[in-house]
């Protein structure tokens, strides 16, 4: 290293600068520590001490340095995620300096223009409810009702991009706003089965990511970061049933609406429509990376074919097992492919689609309201499909972390 461009303090700052840009585009803590580990020797660090949490990182190179406190910054998208780990393979291949690895983060990743509009990233949500509703519930006015639904989700999103500091008002808003349109169409006579497009409409704005990194980082043993994520999200589920059970009470819904009964089959012609479209969406949201597209494709279609089959034969709970396993094992497959997108990246999307969408709030909103057979039996039913889709998430993570190498980043 040069004293003037790769000093050990520069060194220290890149890994600080690298980490909270992992953490911020929702890499699993255990991820990080072992990925600026492995950066640290190859910059000739030998006494690398890190402690990645979800929202701040702790770092010093040395007995006698400082110790370095980073606070997480806003969310990366997936693109700048994807582009962030390019910059890492470089640095750890030597390809790259300290220096010009810096620059490339500032002008590549944080500095670096969406793909695609905000707008059209927020627009993503009506494919998403169309797609979703398609799976649960295709009738025609639920549909209608799924779609509009979906455009007040997207103006939500709008707003909240404008106003960060709203945020914490975008779950229980939006299950609200939501939940009021469809059982006053409900109430009207104008549809049926109001919480499957509900659900449908609010899946989005579920917070998957945040259960697959947790529930990644438990399995690798992180129980501290992995238990926050989780209680995070848990608290934004609440919300959303928050949302839910006001609109039935504002709207005077009764319990015995809000059951998981499913009107209008759903053909498997339809069901493959649905999978595509709330797949297209995703992607637009989620500002997948281009090059991914087939990887994210093949993940989501054995996801799905896996849970729509299974699940069909012995139940939610079982499909929901299935449906995150194979998500799992194809997404650890896909990642070890030359170019091969990391496995986070693959199975984020097909979570969202299988596990949240179908089954999450859907039996979560059964928990608070009822559904006929009563509390206890809605409590196991939900208890079984979370902790099934829980079981395959897990095992997949722990897959994904066995066949990388330590420093290797897996989700």
């Amino acid at each position: 290293m040069t004293e003037e461009t790769d000093s050990p303090a520069a060194a220290q700052e890149l890994l600080v600068t690298i980490g909270a840009g992992l953490l911020a585009g929702g890499i699993s803590s255990v991820d990080v520590e072992d990925a600026l580990t492995g950066l640290a020797r190859t910059m000739g660090i030998r006494k690398l001490r890190v402690a990645a949490l979800p929202r701040g990182l702790f770092l010093t190179s040395g007995s006698g340095d400082s110790t370095k406190f980073e606070r997480i910054g806003p969310d990366l998208r997936f693109d700048q995620t994807a582009k962030l780990l390019d910059i890492v393979d470089a640095l750890r291949a030597r390809r790259l300096t300290i220096e010009s690895a810096k620059l490339k983060i500032e002008t590549e990743v944080h500095a670096a223009p969406p793909r695609w509009p905000g707008w059209l990233s927020n627009l993503g949500a009506v494919p998403i409810g169309i797609g979703l509703c398609l799976l649960l519930e295709p009738g025609l006015v639920n549909l209608a009702f799924a779609a509009f639904g979906s455009l007040i989700v997207a103006g939500v999103l709008a707003i909240n991009g404008r106003w960060p500091n709203l945020n914490p008002l975008l779950p229980v808003s939006s299950a609200f706003i939501v939940s009021v349109i469809v059982l006053i169409g409900y109430r009207l006579d104008w549809l049926e089965s109001p919480l499957r497009t509900i659900v449908a409409t609010l899946a989005l704005l579920l917070p998957g990511s945040a259960v697959v990194t947790g529930l990644t980082e438990i399995s690798a043993g992180a129980l501290s970061a992995g238990s926050s994520r989780l209680v995070s999200a848990s608290v934004q589920l609440a919300m959303f049933i928050a949302g839910v059970a006001g609109a039935a009470a504002i709207t005077g819904t009764g319990a015995e609406a809000l059951r998981n009964s499913q009107l209008a089959d759903s053909a498997w012609q339809l069901s493959a429509l649905g999978v595509l479209c709330a797949t297209i969406g995703l992607m637009l949201y989620l500002y997948t990376p281009l090059e991914h597209t087939v990887p994210i494709l093949v993940t989501i279609a054995a996801a799905a074919t896996a849970q729509l089959g299974i699940g069909a034969e012995f139940g939610a709970a079982v499909g929901g097992l299935a449906g995150a396993l194979a998500a799992s094992l194809v997404a650890v497959i896909l990642s070890r492919l030359p170019r091969g997108p990391i496995w986070r990246i693959s199975y984020v999307p097909a979570f969202l689609i299988v596990a949240p969408g179908s089954f999450g709030l859907l039996n979560a909103s059964q928990l608070e309201f009822g559904d006929g057979s009563g509390v206890a039996g809605s409590m196991l039913a939900a208890g079984a499909t979370f902790f099934s889709i829980a079981i395959g998430t897990v095992i997949g993570a722990a897959v994904a972390h066995t066949v990388e190498p330590k420093d290797e980043i897996v989700a």
